[in-house]
């Protein structure tokens, strides 16, 4: 269970005024939602949800190479060095997701995210990551989110509705654009806390010393390390049929270029 309560900071900014009444009791009302779906995932993977709390603001991203773009992070996964030294990853999820997206979406988010905890938590425990890589466009940043997750339909095999929702939500990158019109319109507009992250400032850097002190369940290891076995599997077989489609492709050429020139002959 939980220590802390999830919703302490939109609490504390509806008591402080910077949540309009209405908006801060959507937040509260739908905040089942949120339980439903961290209890989903875990039971679909056997895996405890990491910590996780509401973010009473919106989270927008920018680049300088796409002044004219927006990206908006519904949720987020954060490595965060504790008082003691140790590394605890956490899991923002942003008001707006929670006040506006509908239950598929925030489930297939909230799954997405977990599935970047077991990526970054597999990364740790092997001590291959120091910085993570810093993307320069927006482009770049979704391209780089999606390539190095492991398989929705390994982790989550029990519910294909989930993966379902997943692989819809998320063909390459996230993108709803019911979610982000409500986002912009009914949160941005309205001059609600929104919060910039210039992206390539979105990285993650870990001291060695925290990596050392990550404490992971030797049986959590031993399931992502399974995922990511699925994951090289998966791609061992996509070069494999890739090989056999090129080669039959080459066939057809070869046969329809004889047939053609046959053809001019007569």
């Amino acid at each position: 269970m939980m220590s802390f309560d999830p919703l302490r900071k939109v609490h504390d900014a509806g008591k402080a005024g910077l949540l309009p009444p209405k908006v801060y009791q959507t937040i509260v009302d739908r905040f089942h939602l949120v339980t439903e779906g961290v209890a989903r995932v875990e039971k679909a993977s056997g895996i405890k949800y990491p910590y996780y709390y509401i973010e009473p603001s919106l989270v927008v991203s920018t680049s300088q190479a796409e002044f004219t773009q927006l990206g908006i992070f519904f949720a987020r996964t954060i490595p965060a060095i504790g008082e003691d030294g140790m590394l605890h990853v956490v899991v923002q999820i942003t008001a707006p997701l929670v006040a506006y997206s509908l239950k598929g979406t925030l489930h297939a988010i909230l799954a997405h995210e977990f599935m970047h905890y077991l990526e970054l938590v597999g990364r740790v425990t092997k001590m291959n990551i120091i910085s993570d890589e810093i993307s320069g466009t927006l482009f770049e940043g979704t391209y780089a989110d999606g390539g190095r997750l492991v398989e929705a339909r390994a982790v989550f095999r029990s519910d294909p509705t989930l993966v379902r929702h997943i692989t819809t939500r998320f063909p390459e990158g996230f993108r709803d654009m019911r979610l982000e019109d409500k986002a912009i319109k009914e949160w941005m507009d309205k001059g609600l806390p929104t919060t910039s992250v210039p992206i390539d400032a979105n990285v993650i850097k870990i001291p060695f010393e925290a990596m050392a002190k990550l404490k992971v369940d030797p049986e959590i290891s031993e399931k992502i390390a399974k995922f990511e076995n699925a994951k090289v599997r998966r791609r061992i077989n996509e070069k494999k049929e890739s090989s056999g489609a090129d080669a039959a492709d080459n066939s057809i050429i070869s046969d329809n270029n004889t047939s053609m020139s046959g053809d001019v002959q007569q």
